[in-house]
């Protein structure tokens, strides 16, 4: 356990920035998950969860949760399970 103070105030930060970046991180995989069973059922309101998921990924990207890469890798794999789809 750490002894300085600064030490127990990062260790607190920490705590706090983890469980943020859990419940974005969370919410992005419920959006693809929606997102891939719209489009495997093939609902009418498959372009609007891809958007609302892309959207999503946007989200948990611009502040840092995942990568740019990995945003954009799982943007255009719904992109092209939506447009295989029909």
């Amino acid at each position: 356990m750490a002894n300085v103070k600064s030490a127990k105030k990062r260790i607190k930060v920490i705590a706090a920035k983890t469980l943020a970046n859990k419940s974005i991180k969370t919410g992005m995989k419920t959006a693809v998950k929606k997102a891939n069973a719209a489009i495997e059922a093939g609902d009418e309101g498959a372009r609007e969860a891809v958007r609302v998921a892309v959207k999503t990924i946007d989200q948990a990207c611009a502040k840092g949760v995942i990568h740019a890469n990995t945003a954009s890798r799982k943007k255009s794999s719904l992109s092209r399970k939506l447009n295989e789809a029909g």
